[in-house]
């Protein structure tokens, strides 16, 4: 098989099909720090800068949210779980601010990543879409023991 001609650079962006679009647009921009980026009423889109990337919220009763079927549920969602990058990753801080927002933590580790393995912690948005923050990589490649 040939390879195709172009390189993959990052992730640009993702789109998420929601439910509560005021209660998400609250989640990414107050407990994440996303920013408004671009509003399309017409279509039903959101866009949220997270970062070099984009985070897209698009209302399952809009124009583009319907053409995704059901509306994600607790049996049902649209994703796993995507990965933010962040540039500070001390966990008492984490826990702190995510604990003041009424956010729960879940399952803290360390993960391998476009970067490398490193600290990592998992959570959940108001619509149960999974969350991952992480950190830089280990020095060396490797969790402290």
């Amino acid at each position: 098989m040939t390879q195709p001609p172009f390189q993959l650079q990052h992730l640009d962006h993702l789109v998420l099909r929601v439910v509560d679009l005021d209660a998400m647009e609250r989640f990414y921009c107050d407990v994440l720090g996303c920013t408004v980026e671009k509003r399309q009423e017409k279509i039903g889109l959101v866009q949220l800068r997270a970062g070099s990337a984009l985070i897209d919220l698009v209302p399952v009763t809009g124009q583009l949210g319907r053409a995704g079927g059901a509306a994600p549920g607790r049996e049902g969602r649209n994703l796993d779980h995507f990965c933010l990058r962040i540039d500070v990753y001390d966990e008492a801080r984490l826990r702190d601010w995510l604990g003041r927002c009424g956010v729960a933590v879940g399952e803290v580790g360390s993960r391998n990543g476009a970067e490398g393995e490193g600290p990592s912690m998992y959570l959940r948005d108001p619509e149960g879409n999974g969350i991952e923050l992480k950190g830089d990589p280990w020095p060396g490649g490797k969790a402290p023991d």
